[in-house]
């Protein structure tokens, strides 16, 4: 029953977001917290003097930037719709998830290298967006620094914030048994069910956005739908091809134990970046892209990241079932 669940946590998950939202809906300031700990109980698998970055990560990182405004350009060029091209937009630029660690571990990914990336990820896009967004849609008035301040100030403290209390977690541990802190086992799972439990709450809030505050016909829906999943396939084959070719140099030292990473077998350094570079592209922090969306663009737009909520939620569904057919 548990292997069930796990494999198919994901798309109940947002079914009962969707549907319940109104139920799930107070519980919505919960949801900083639920990450906060979510990260907090994946950083203490990982030590961070394993963190390092990989050719990879910046090759992810440049396609990701590149593919998101020619997709843009492309777009507005050929229809002049403006909904569609910032939708689209947002389904690439916006950063990784911070669950993807979590996911790529259960499928024998490396769950140091995607954290790594995770910040880098993140960490650029409070960089770029103030850059570019002010000639996307002069309208809003922003002007690089609030906006810069302002973005960071959403992720900041929910990726440095877990990251160093377990960072000195594992500091204040050694310092007084002189041993290697190991996450016990039973905590060791916390952290899927806590980001299953965020996609509930999560979905409840797209739902409630969408119905409230979109008066759009269902064709413009039904073709950033579509969109969407396409986006949501690219990416997710381009990074897996990404880390395929350009393996890292390492999969961390602890990659073998079971606590670090669930799904962990002997691979090939390919295989794992592979698996890693894929959730790294294709999963994304949709939360902060809606976010974005309706602060500095057409409001509408965040359709488009909260469409892919769904595309890549349900890949990740497929991904965690062929992997539990393979134990």
């Amino acid at each position: 029953m548990k292997k069930w669940f796990d494999s198919n946590a994901l798309w109940l998950s947002m079914l009962i977001g969707a549907f319940g939202y109104k139920l799930f809906l107070p519980l919505a300031p919960t949801l900083p917290w639920l990450i906060f700990f979510m990260l907090f109980f994946t950083f203490c698998k990982v030590n961070p003097l394993d963190l390092r970055l990989h050719k990879w990560h910046w090759a992810v990182l440049a396609a990701q930037v590149l593919l998101g405004f020619a997709t843009y350009a492309g777009v507005w060029y050929l229809t002049a719709d403006k909904v569609l091209a910032q939708g689209l937009l947002m389904c690439f630029i916006m950063p990784t998830a911070t669950a993807a660690p979590i996911i790529a571990g259960k499928m024998g990914g490396s769950i140091q290298n995607l954290t790594t990336f995770t910040l880098l990820s993140n960490f650029a896009t409070a960089i770029i967006v103030p850059a570019t967004f002010p000639l996307i849609n002069p309208a809003t008035g922003m002007t690089f620094w609030p906006a810069f301040f302002l973005i960071l100030s959403r992720i900041a403290p929910l990726l440095l914030g877990p990251f160093f209390a377990a960072w000195l977690l594992r500091i204040a541990y050694k310092w007084k048994t002189r041993k290697e802190f190991v996450l016990p086992v039973k905590i060791a799972v916390v952290p899927f069910y806590l980001w299953v439990a965020s996609i509930v709450i999560l979905m409840a809030v797209v739902t409630n956005t969408t119905i409230s505050n979109f008066k759009v016909q269902i064709s413009n829906i039904l073709i950033l739908l579509i969109c969407s999943f396409f986006a949501c396939l690219i990416q997710f084959g381009l990074g897996k091809l990404i880390g395929y070719l350009l393996p890292a140099a390492s999969k961390g030292k602890d990659y073998q134990d079971v606590l670090i990473n669930p799904a962990a077998a002997p691979k090939t350094m390919a295989g794992v970046s592979s698996i890693t570079a894929g959730q790294a592209f294709g999963q994304k922090n949709t939360s902060l892209g809606v976010w974005m969306a309706n602060t500095y663009l057409d409001p509408m737009a965040s359709l488009g990241a909260a469409a892919y909520i769904i595309w890549q939620n349900i890949f990740n569904s497929a991904q965690l079932t062929i992997a539990a057919h393979k134990k």
